[in-house]
């Protein structure tokens, strides 16, 4: 079964009104309320379509932060077997939230950053082609390319936001 059948992923306006509880539950905070929020919705039997992952992406020019991933564990347990079994198959909704935004996002920037010590979340990252930029917590995916001085500009430029 493809996740496609009960999962959409999409770029949204108004991410708070959409993911806040999910946020909250995970970082005891609001939603940013600036753009990028990216939200995947599973389509309930009903008809109904609830939030049930969310990433944030921050335009910061020459690169983007992605952060604030987070998922509704009771949506998931509400899936059928084979849905929860599509979705394992798949690599998470982590993989599909960050794939989305990298397909916006990623033509725009020289890099995107992201912030992680998550194990769950560590054995996601390298299948969008993060890797360790030498600074704990901070990945990177290069997106094109640049020389080393290059890269450590950005990367300390990403560090200033920590933790995002």
């Amino acid at each position: 079964m493809s996740i496609e059948k009960f999962i959409t992923v999409t770029e949204v306006d108004d991410g708070a009104a959409l993911a806040e509880p999910l946020f909250q539950r995970a970082y005891k905070k609001s939603v940013p309320d600036f753009p990028h929020h990216i939200v995947a919705f599973y389509h309930r039997a009903d008809g109904v379509q609830v939030p049930v992952s969310y990433v944030h992406f921050t335009d910061c020019g020459d690169i983007y932060l992605a952060g604030g991933a987070c998922t509704d564990g009771n949506v998931l347990r509400a899936m059928t077997s084979g849905q929860q079994a599509a979705l394992h198959e798949y690599g998470g909704l982590m993989l599909a939230t960050l794939r989305h935004g990298f397909a916006l996002y990623g033509p725009r920037c020289e890099a995107i950053f992201t912030c992680c010590g998550d194990r769950r979340a560590l054995e996601t990252t390298p299948k969008v082609g993060f890797i360790e930029t030498g600074i704990q917590y901070l990945l990177v995916n290069w997106l094109s390319t640049a020389d080393v001085k290059r890269r450590r500009e950005m990367t300390a430029k990403a560090q200033n936001f920590m933790p995002f």
